[in-house]
């Protein structure tokens, strides 16, 4: 069963290739961020330029695995068009943006310059500290606070590591603290905003802007939460963030339907015509199902260990279904489809959408490289 596995895996893994290299023929130096019609070139609202690197970072996941020289050469060109996003402030999705393409590449050739450039990201990330919430800033507005950032505040421990800045360090763990304390609910669900007041730094109440309701459960929040939290234990060292992480774990395999795929709010109403009832969000599957193989090597009980790592293969099996797969759907460019990114705002709803391309390669890498 095994092997059969890795050979479904492996198939998927080619096919992302295939349509990653068409995409880069048939549109050069584009960055997609959503499908409409299974089609990444469209007139349709950004919300915010976030997503880059994960085009890119498939790149280099896939020269991992392949050791193919071609790979190598577009995952360079496509990441240094995002290298001067090193000094943006308007974002708090850095993290997204250089952890997955110039700490790969850092990786392979340890060129000082490169590494300087994830350092000069995070501490332009480091730069939306709001001190008297203690909390690093959302793109919204000064006084918000999103579960996104969690996947993003790794860039800050690792330059607060290559540097030695204990200020680049405190700020990073005080916005883990934060989060946890205001946005993760002690069930271990997550809500997806905070909103604080911003002289007092006094906590408001939760909000959304993607969720079912403020205090719904959206699904790709929780898998943010999970795997930022476990990449953060695996930076810091910090028993306090692993806990959590196996929280948001814990309310997640409890909460899955039986396909193993999550609907877009763990509180949809399934009785709601689409997209409001029973959509399905095929990226926060992807999301959970990599923070879950770490967390099974992360966690300190083998139990845990063993449940982890099988609901990421359940997971994972389930997205390599031509029901999600779009492998045998002709003419559409993306790798999953029903994917979800912005449901209130209509934007890619029952799309693929990069984040879950990326995070479906990265997780069946794992798998098919590193064996976890």
């Amino acid at each position: 069963m095994e092997n059969a596995r890795l050979a479904r895996y492996e198939q998927a893994l080619q096919f992302a290739e295939r349509q990653v290299a068409a995409e880069t023929e048939r549109d050069p130096d584009y960055f997609p961020i959503y499908t409409t019609g299974g089609k990444w070139r469209h007139e349709g609202e950004l919300w915010t330029d976030w997503t880059g690197g994960f085009f890119a970072g498939m790149m280099w996941q896939f020269h991992r695995r392949t050791k193919d020289p071609v790979w190598r050469q577009r995952a360079e060109h496509y990441s240094k068009l995002l290298e001067h996003r090193k000094l943006d402030r308007n974002v708090h999705d850095l993290g997204f943006i250089f952890l997955n393409t110039y700490l790969p590449w850092f990786q392979l050739t340890h060129d000082p310059a490169l590494n300087e450039v994830l350092i000069t990201a995070g501490r332009t990330l480091a730069g939306r500290f709001v001190e008297s919430g203690q909390y690093l800033r959302s793109f919204v507005s000064v006084d918000s606070l999103f579960i996104d950032i969690m996947m993003n505040v790794p860039i800050i421990f690792y330059a607060a590591k290559q540097t030695g800045d204990q200020q680049l360090w405190q700020i990073a763990v005080a916005h883990c603290r934060t989060t946890r304390d205001r946005l993760v609910r002690p069930d271990g669900s997550t809500a997806h905003e905070g909103l604080f007041h911003v002289e007092t730094g006094e906590f408001l109440r939760e909000s959304t802007h993607q969720g079912r309701s403020a205090d719904s459960a959206w699904a790709r929040g929780l898998a943010w939460s999970l795997y930022g939290f476990s990449k953060v234990y695996a930076l810091s060292e910090m028993e306090e963030f692993l806990s959590v992480s196996e929280r948001n774990a814990a309310y997640w395999i409890s909460h899955l339907p039986e396909d193993r795929v999550p609907y877009w709010d763990f509180h949809a109403d399934l009785s709601e015509p689409l997209p409001w009832g029973p959509q399905k969000e095929s990226s926060a599957a992807a999301i959970a199902a990599s923070g879950l193989l770490d967390l099974a090597q992360q966690t300190k009980v083998p139990e845990k260990a063993a449940l982890y790592r099988r609901t990421a293969l359940e997971m994972l099996d389930a997205l390599c279904d031509p029901e999600y797969l779009a492998i045998d759907t002709p003419g559409w460019e993306g790798i999953l489809k029903h994917g979800v990114y912005h449901t209130k705002k209509g934007l890619g709803v029952d799309e693929s959408v990069m984040w879950g391309e990326y995070f479906f390669v990265e997780a069946l890498t794992k798998v098919v490289v590193d064996g976890k």
